[in-house]
């Protein structure tokens, strides 16, 4: 059903917020790829909870084990199986949710829609199901490096904060110089001031993350319905938390004619270059070999500590309380969630255009 995702490098996860655990199998990863825990646990080191003031207090350390795939240091071909262990729930904090719904999360639609659900931190609505696609976007990450594609998320806005246009491509460093992930310090700080204000309150915020991948070859995207920005569309809008993607110029392009928004050639060093990049390193598409970018919206984070009316599992109107721990403000925790996915939307494109276009020779 709605638990797996890719073609030729498919994952399936499975778990959930206070259950045993969250895990992910990957079908399709190639054979010999040198691959260990210490290429996975950075990532999810990234995304854990826990981390600074400005994330959830939930005390997981996230530990990665491969269960299968791998042997004496190299991917088999096989599927790999990969389980992270739950350690610090406290679902007695969610006793009231057991009938209550709460405002903008996905009890309401998952007990209309299943007729029984895990109220306890959500269950798999909640956004520690990414564990699994972040130690998946991992071995994607390390495969498309042999290729020289570098992909970069970082926050660009948090509230009505944002960072200066025309911001360079940054380093990681830059963007884990700040528990905000945003690189550009003067913002990191305002916005990193933002979200404790917000967290003192009671209440969260959200903004949005940019995403940039350099290095991409010119034809990965298979038209028509799984052009390239579709699919990391859908990857994206599948996270929890998200409510809106743009690629290229986005919805700021609609303000332009034509002639204002094309993407002029070029010769360049004997290859066809564009002398902007309006659309994002994507035209019909297929990746043109230009920078993709592309930009996320994550709302505020639904649980509030505070109280909002809402109704029960009978249709009564009642009250409820925000308890729990949860972020103020998912975006900084979000970015390497963002990066993993554009890996796996690449990664899965990339085998495939090899798989139709470069397999045969009939010349």
């Amino acid at each position: 059903m709605g638990n797996s995702f890719g073609t030729l490098f498919k994952i399936s996860t499975w778990g959930e917020s206070h259950g045993g655990g969250i895990g992910v199998v990957i079908d399709g990863c190639p054979p010999r790829l040198p691959l260990a825990v210490e290429d996975i646990q950075p990532d999810l080191d990234r995304r854990r909870p826990g981390q600074s003031k400005i994330t959830t207090p939930r005390d997981e350390a996230d530990h990665v084990e491969i269960l299968s795939g791998v042997f004496d240091g190299l991917t088999l071909g096989t599927p790999i199986a990969m389980l992270v262990r739950n350690k610090d729930a406290r679902p007695q904090a969610y006793d009231e949710m057991k009938e209550k719904f709460r405002p903008s999360h996905a009890d309401f639609t998952y007990q209309t829609k299943y007729g029984h659900r895990n109220h306890e931190g959500g269950g798999r609505s909640s956004a520690r199901e990414t564990i699994a696609r972040v130690a998946a976007g991992a071995i994607a990450k390390k495969i498309l490096g042999y290729e020289n594609i570098e992909i970069r998320a970082y926050v660009e806005r948090i509230h009505d904060l944002q960072i200066p246009d025309g911001f360079p491509f940054p380093s990681l460093e830059q963007v884990e110089s700040s528990p905000t992930r945003c690189p550009h310090p003067e913002s990191a700080a305002k916005m990193e001031a933002r979200v404790l204000e917000a967290k003192k309150a009671g209440d969260s915020v959200g903004g949005s993350i940019l995403c940039r991948v350099l290095g991409l070859p010119v034809g990965l995207g298979s038209p028509v319905f799984d052009r390239l920005e579709a699919d990391l569309a859908k990857s994206m809008l599948s996270l929890p938390a998200t409510k809106g993607f743009e690629v290229g110029s986005g919805f700021s392009g609609t303000y332009l004619k034509g002639s204002e928004h094309n993407d002029l050639f070029e010769s360049k060093d004997g290859l066809v270059k564009t002398t902007t990049n309006r659309s994002g390193g994507v035209q019909g598409g297929i990746s043109n070999g230009e920078e993709l970018y592309f930009r996320t919206a994550f709302k505020p984070t639904a649980t509030v500590l505070q109280k909002q009316k809402t109704v029960d599992q009978e249709g009564n109107e009642t009250e409820l309380m925000g308890r729990g721990r949860h972020d103020p403000c998912v975006l900084p925790r979000a970015v390497p969630i963002v990066e993993a996915m554009t890996a796996l939307v690449l990664i899965d494109h990339r085998m495939r255009h090899f798989a139709q276009c470069q397999s045969f020779n009939f010349s």
